[in-house]
C-alpha cells in the first residue's frame, strides 16, 4: 500500500508515511507483519525514521519504485510475451499492433 500510494504521488518524499498502528488497524494483520514491510522499505531507502516523529518518504523514493517496477515489469511481463510470440511465429510489427489496438480500447 505504501509502495502504490508513493508511485501514484498520494504520498509524497518527504511527507509522513502510515505509523505501524495505522497499517495494523487498517489491514487488521499482525504487527509484526506490519513492522517487518515497513523494516523492509526502510533497509530499501524508500522511507526513513525521525525518531519519536515517525516515518517518511525519503527523496528519490518515488523514482526508486518506479524503476524497480518496471524492470519487474519486463522481466515478468514482456519477457514472456516474447517468448510466446516466438512460439507462435508473431513479429515484432504484429505484437506492436496489437498493443496499439487494444491501447486504443481505453
Amino acid at each position: 500500500m505504501i509502495e502504490e500510494d508513493i508511485i501514484e504521488g498520494i504520498l509524497k518524499e518527504g511527507e509522513k508515511a502510515p505509523s505501524t498502528n495505522q497499517l495494523v488497524a487498517y489491514y487488521k494483520i499482525n504487527p509484526s507483519t506490519v513492522l517487518k514491510g515497513v523494516n523492509e522499505l526502510v533497509d530499501e531507502g524508500i522511507l526513513f525514521k525521525k525518531r519519536g516523529v515517525g516515518m517518511f518518504v525519503a527523496e528519490g523514493a518515488r523514482q526508486k519504485l518506479v524503476n524497480q517496477r518496471r524492470q519487474s515489469f519486463k522481466d515478468e511481463y514482456v519477457w514472456k510475451m516474447i517468448k510466446e510470440a516466438e512460439k507462435l511465429d508473431i513479429t515484432l510489427p504484429e505484437i506492436e499492433e496489437m498493443i496499439s489496438e487494444l491501447k486504443g480500447r481505453k
